[in-house]
Protein backbone atom coordinates (compact mmCIF):
# COMPACT_ATOMS: atom_id res chain seq x y z
CA UNK A 1 0.00 0.00 0.00
CA UNK A 2 1.17 3.25 -0.55
CA UNK A 3 2.42 5.09 2.53
CA UNK A 4 2.74 8.66 1.13
CA UNK A 5 2.07 11.27 -1.61
CA UNK A 6 5.06 10.32 -3.14
CA UNK A 7 4.50 6.49 -3.70
CA UNK A 8 3.93 5.13 -7.31
CA UNK A 9 2.63 2.22 -9.05
CA UNK A 10 3.78 0.61 -11.60
CA UNK A 11 2.61 0.46 -15.09
CA UNK A 12 2.27 -2.59 -17.34
CA UNK A 13 4.93 -1.14 -19.74
CA UNK A 14 7.56 -0.04 -16.19
CA UNK A 15 6.13 3.51 -16.35
CA UNK A 16 6.07 4.74 -12.55
CA UNK A 17 2.61 6.33 -11.89
CA UNK A 18 1.60 8.33 -8.61
CA UNK A 19 -1.25 7.06 -6.24
CA UNK A 20 -2.50 9.90 -5.96
CA UNK A 21 -2.63 13.17 -8.35
CA UNK A 22 -4.58 16.87 -8.74
CA UNK A 23 -7.41 17.11 -10.84
CA UNK A 24 -8.45 20.36 -12.60
CA UNK A 25 -11.98 19.65 -14.63
CA UNK A 26 -14.11 22.30 -13.76
CA UNK A 27 -11.12 24.73 -13.20
CA UNK A 28 -11.27 27.89 -15.05
CA UNK A 29 -7.82 28.47 -17.13
CA UNK A 30 -6.07 31.89 -15.86
CA UNK A 31 -5.40 32.41 -11.84
CA UNK A 32 -7.72 29.51 -10.62
CA UNK A 33 -6.16 26.69 -12.02
CA UNK A 34 -2.51 28.19 -12.01
CA UNK A 35 -2.93 28.39 -8.01
CA UNK A 36 -4.63 25.45 -7.43
CA UNK A 37 -1.61 23.73 -9.72
CA UNK A 38 1.03 25.36 -7.85
CA UNK A 39 -0.58 25.19 -4.72
CA UNK A 40 -0.85 21.17 -5.50
CA UNK A 41 2.75 20.86 -6.31
CA UNK A 42 3.81 23.42 -3.41
CA UNK A 43 2.68 20.67 -1.44
CA UNK A 44 3.67 17.33 -2.28
CA UNK A 45 0.99 16.24 -5.60
CA UNK A 46 3.77 15.37 -8.33
CA UNK A 47 0.74 14.50 -11.04
CA UNK A 48 -1.31 16.84 -12.53
CA UNK A 49 -4.58 15.51 -14.37
CA UNK A 50 -6.11 18.02 -17.08
CA UNK A 51 -7.85 17.50 -20.79
CA UNK A 52 -8.24 19.50 -23.75
CA UNK A 53 -12.45 19.71 -23.28
CA UNK A 54 -11.49 21.31 -19.70
CA UNK A 55 -9.89 24.32 -21.44
CA UNK A 56 -7.40 24.86 -19.23
CA UNK A 57 -4.05 23.22 -20.60
CA UNK A 58 -2.58 26.90 -20.67
CA UNK A 59 -3.09 27.53 -17.42
CA UNK A 60 -1.57 24.12 -16.52
CA UNK A 61 1.59 24.16 -18.24
CA UNK A 62 2.16 28.01 -16.75
CA UNK A 63 1.69 26.75 -13.64
CA UNK A 64 4.38 23.68 -13.61
CA UNK A 65 6.67 26.16 -15.54
CA UNK A 66 6.45 28.83 -12.49
CA UNK A 67 6.47 25.74 -9.63
CA UNK A 68 10.24 25.19 -9.70
CA UNK A 69 9.94 21.56 -9.62
CA UNK A 70 11.82 19.99 -12.26
CA UNK A 71 9.73 18.54 -14.88
CA UNK A 72 10.64 14.59 -14.90
CA UNK A 73 9.58 15.03 -11.74
CA UNK A 74 6.28 15.53 -12.38
CA UNK A 75 3.56 13.40 -14.22
CA UNK A 76 1.63 15.28 -16.45
CA UNK A 77 -1.98 13.93 -17.76
CA UNK A 78 -4.35 15.37 -20.16
CA UNK A 79 -6.93 13.90 -22.80
CA UNK A 80 -8.28 13.74 -26.28
CA UNK A 81 -11.98 15.08 -26.65
CA UNK A 82 -14.59 12.79 -29.01
CA UNK A 83 -15.09 15.47 -31.79
CA UNK A 84 -11.00 14.98 -32.29
CA UNK A 85 -11.20 10.91 -32.40
CA UNK A 86 -9.68 9.58 -35.90
CA UNK A 87 -5.97 9.25 -36.56
CA UNK A 88 -4.91 12.36 -37.98
CA UNK A 89 -6.96 14.59 -36.03
CA UNK A 90 -5.47 12.51 -33.15
CA UNK A 91 -2.36 13.36 -33.98
CA UNK A 92 -3.12 17.05 -34.49
CA UNK A 93 -5.23 17.37 -31.39
CA UNK A 94 -1.93 15.60 -29.70
CA UNK A 95 0.36 18.73 -30.91
CA UNK A 96 -2.28 21.70 -29.88
CA UNK A 97 -2.37 20.32 -26.41
CA UNK A 98 1.45 19.82 -25.97
CA UNK A 99 2.14 23.28 -27.25
CA UNK A 100 -1.19 24.69 -25.12
CA UNK A 101 0.86 22.88 -21.81
CA UNK A 102 4.26 23.99 -23.31
CA UNK A 103 5.78 20.74 -22.94
CA UNK A 104 7.83 18.38 -24.93
CA UNK A 105 6.53 14.87 -24.03
CA UNK A 106 3.29 13.99 -21.90
CA UNK A 107 3.29 11.06 -19.51
CA UNK A 108 -0.20 10.18 -20.05
CA UNK A 109 -2.22 10.26 -22.34
CA UNK A 110 -6.06 9.50 -22.80
CA UNK A 111 -8.67 8.81 -25.08
CA UNK A 112 -11.76 10.91 -22.93
CA UNK A 113 -14.82 8.84 -24.09
CA UNK A 114 -15.10 5.51 -26.03
CA UNK A 115 -17.51 6.41 -28.41
CA UNK A 116 -19.01 4.24 -31.19
CA UNK A 117 -17.03 3.59 -34.34
CA UNK A 118 -13.65 5.66 -33.83
CA UNK A 119 -11.96 4.52 -30.99
CA UNK A 120 -9.86 1.98 -32.66
CA UNK A 121 -8.34 3.92 -34.89
CA UNK A 122 -7.61 6.82 -32.56
CA UNK A 123 -5.72 4.18 -30.68
CA UNK A 124 -3.73 3.71 -33.88
CA UNK A 125 -2.67 7.28 -33.51
CA UNK A 126 -1.81 6.58 -29.59
CA UNK A 127 0.00 3.66 -30.47
CA UNK A 128 2.17 5.83 -32.96
CA UNK A 129 3.03 8.65 -30.64
CA UNK A 130 3.94 6.45 -27.65
CA UNK A 131 6.36 4.35 -30.53
CA UNK A 132 7.87 8.33 -30.88
CA UNK A 133 8.69 8.94 -27.07
CA UNK A 134 5.94 11.62 -27.31
CA UNK A 135 4.17 10.15 -24.48
CA UNK A 136 5.21 7.68 -21.82
CA UNK A 137 2.29 5.74 -21.38
CA UNK A 138 -1.20 5.89 -23.19
CA UNK A 139 -4.93 4.90 -22.02
CA UNK A 140 -8.62 5.21 -22.33
CA UNK A 141 -11.40 7.11 -19.71
CA UNK A 142 -14.97 5.42 -19.49
CA UNK A 143 -14.11 2.39 -21.36
CA UNK A 144 -16.34 -0.39 -19.96
CA UNK A 145 -15.42 -4.06 -20.19
CA UNK A 146 -16.63 -4.23 -23.98
CA UNK A 147 -14.82 -1.65 -25.25
CA UNK A 148 -12.06 -2.76 -23.20
CA UNK A 149 -12.49 -6.44 -24.89
CA UNK A 150 -13.38 -5.07 -28.22
CA UNK A 151 -10.09 -2.58 -28.35
CA UNK A 152 -7.73 -5.19 -26.90
CA UNK A 153 -8.83 -7.67 -29.71
CA UNK A 154 -6.83 -5.23 -32.57
CA UNK A 155 -4.62 -3.13 -30.66
CA UNK A 156 -0.44 -3.71 -30.20
CA UNK A 157 -0.32 -2.23 -27.56
CA UNK A 158 -2.71 -2.73 -24.08
CA UNK A 159 -3.92 0.70 -22.61
CA UNK A 160 -1.71 1.40 -19.60
CA UNK A 161 -4.76 2.79 -17.73
CA UNK A 162 -8.47 3.21 -17.17
CA UNK A 163 -9.87 6.48 -15.88
CA UNK A 164 -13.13 5.76 -14.80
CA UNK A 165 -16.06 7.30 -12.49
CA UNK A 166 -15.71 5.44 -9.09
CA UNK A 167 -16.65 6.08 -5.57
CA UNK A 168 -19.16 3.84 -3.04
CA UNK A 169 -21.93 4.62 -5.50
CA UNK A 170 -20.53 3.26 -8.63
CA UNK A 171 -18.21 0.02 -7.22
CA UNK A 172 -17.91 -1.48 -10.58
CA UNK A 173 -16.55 -4.54 -9.51
CA UNK A 174 -16.64 -6.11 -12.93
CA UNK A 175 -14.65 -3.64 -14.50
CA UNK A 176 -12.54 -3.76 -11.46
CA UNK A 177 -11.91 -6.54 -11.56
CA UNK A 178 -11.19 -7.27 -15.53
CA UNK A 179 -8.27 -4.78 -15.60
CA UNK A 180 -6.95 -5.97 -12.70
CA UNK A 181 -6.35 -9.42 -14.64
CA UNK A 182 -5.32 -8.05 -17.89
CA UNK A 183 -2.50 -5.25 -16.20
CA UNK A 184 -4.56 -2.06 -16.59
CA UNK A 185 -3.83 0.31 -13.85
CA UNK A 186 -8.19 1.83 -12.77
CA UNK A 187 -8.02 5.23 -12.15
CA UNK A 188 -11.14 7.09 -10.44
CA UNK A 189 -12.02 10.43 -11.44
CA UNK A 190 -14.98 12.26 -9.31
CA UNK A 191 -13.97 9.76 -6.31
CA UNK A 192 -16.29 12.07 -4.01
CA UNK A 193 -19.38 12.18 -6.97
CA UNK A 194 -18.84 15.79 -6.66
CA UNK A 195 -19.51 16.11 -3.08
CA UNK A 196 -22.95 14.03 -3.41
CA UNK A 197 -21.27 11.48 -0.81
CA UNK A 198 -20.08 13.65 2.10
CA UNK A 199 -22.94 13.54 4.21
CA UNK A 200 -23.77 9.97 3.63
CA UNK A 201 -24.73 8.66 7.40
CA UNK A 202 -22.50 5.48 6.57
CA UNK A 203 -19.44 7.25 5.68
CA UNK A 204 -19.72 10.00 8.53
CA UNK A 205 -20.08 7.31 11.04
CA UNK A 206 -16.92 5.29 9.03
CA UNK A 207 -14.94 8.39 9.15
CA UNK A 208 -15.40 9.58 12.88
CA UNK A 209 -14.32 6.21 14.01
CA UNK A 210 -10.73 6.57 12.15
CA UNK A 211 -10.69 10.34 12.66
CA UNK A 212 -10.73 11.81 9.65
CA UNK A 213 -13.38 13.16 6.92
CA UNK A 214 -15.51 11.64 4.97
CA UNK A 215 -13.32 12.47 1.49
CA UNK A 216 -10.35 11.03 3.45
CA UNK A 217 -12.01 8.02 4.33
CA UNK A 218 -13.35 7.87 0.37
CA UNK A 219 -9.42 8.47 -1.14
CA UNK A 220 -8.23 5.69 1.52
CA UNK A 221 -11.12 3.39 0.24
CA UNK A 222 -10.35 4.12 -3.47
CA UNK A 223 -6.14 2.88 -2.83
CA UNK A 224 -7.06 -0.80 -0.33
CA UNK A 225 -8.89 -0.78 -3.96
CA UNK A 226 -5.83 -0.60 -6.10
CA UNK A 227 -7.20 2.37 -7.39
CA UNK A 228 -5.37 5.66 -8.28
CA UNK A 229 -7.29 8.30 -7.07
CA UNK A 230 -7.46 12.18 -8.52
CA UNK A 231 -9.66 14.45 -5.95
CA UNK A 232 -9.55 17.95 -7.38
CA UNK A 233 -10.02 20.99 -5.18
CA UNK A 234 -9.27 24.92 -5.52
CA UNK A 235 -8.84 25.45 -1.97
CA UNK A 236 -5.16 24.94 -1.01
CA UNK A 237 -6.17 23.50 2.48
CA UNK A 238 -8.74 21.38 0.88
CA UNK A 239 -6.01 19.62 -1.66
CA UNK A 240 -3.70 19.25 1.70
CA UNK A 241 -6.53 17.54 3.41
CA UNK A 242 -7.33 15.21 0.27
CA UNK A 243 -3.54 14.05 0.47
CA UNK A 244 -3.88 13.87 4.09
CA UNK A 245 -4.80 9.78 3.85
CA UNK A 246 -1.48 7.95 3.95
CA UNK A 247 -1.95 7.38 8.10
CA UNK A 248 -4.40 5.33 8.77
CA UNK A 249 -6.14 1.92 7.30
CA UNK A 250 -9.53 1.11 6.50
CA UNK A 251 -10.40 -2.45 8.10
CA UNK A 252 -11.63 -5.43 5.50
CA UNK A 253 -15.09 -4.99 7.66
CA UNK A 254 -15.15 -0.69 7.09
CA UNK A 255 -14.60 -1.47 3.28
CA UNK A 256 -17.08 -4.06 2.87
CA UNK A 257 -19.65 -1.63 4.44
CA UNK A 258 -18.55 0.94 1.97
CA UNK A 259 -18.42 -1.48 -0.69
CA UNK A 260 -22.00 -2.74 0.51
CA UNK A 261 -23.05 1.12 -0.53
CA UNK A 262 -22.99 0.49 -4.27
CA UNK A 263 -26.07 1.90 -6.18
CA UNK A 264 -24.79 2.10 -9.53
CA UNK A 265 -25.51 5.62 -10.13
CA UNK A 266 -23.72 8.13 -11.78
CA UNK A 267 -22.92 11.53 -11.24
CA UNK A 268 -21.26 11.82 -14.69
CA UNK A 269 -22.82 10.58 -18.41
CA UNK A 270 -23.45 6.37 -19.40
CA UNK A 271 -19.96 5.73 -21.54
CA UNK A 272 -22.65 3.60 -23.60
CA UNK A 273 -24.72 6.78 -24.55
CA UNK A 274 -22.24 9.79 -24.17
CA UNK A 275 -22.58 10.94 -27.67
CA UNK A 276 -21.32 14.66 -27.04
CA UNK A 277 -18.83 15.40 -29.62
CA UNK A 278 -19.05 12.51 -31.97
Amino acid sequence: MPTNLKDMTTLHNGVKMPWMGLGVFKVTDGEEVIQSVKAGIRNGYTSIDTASFYKNEEGVGQAIRESGVPREDLFITTKLWNADQGYESTLQAFETSLDKLGLDYLDLYLIHWPGKDKYKETWKAFEELYKQGRVRAIGVCNFQVHHLEDLIASAEIKPMVNQVEFHPHLTQKELLAFCKNEGIQLEAWSPLKQGKLLNDPILLEIAHKYNKSVAQVILRWDLQHGVITIPKSVKEQRIIDNSNVFDFELSSEDMEKIDGLNQDSRAGSHPDTMSVGF
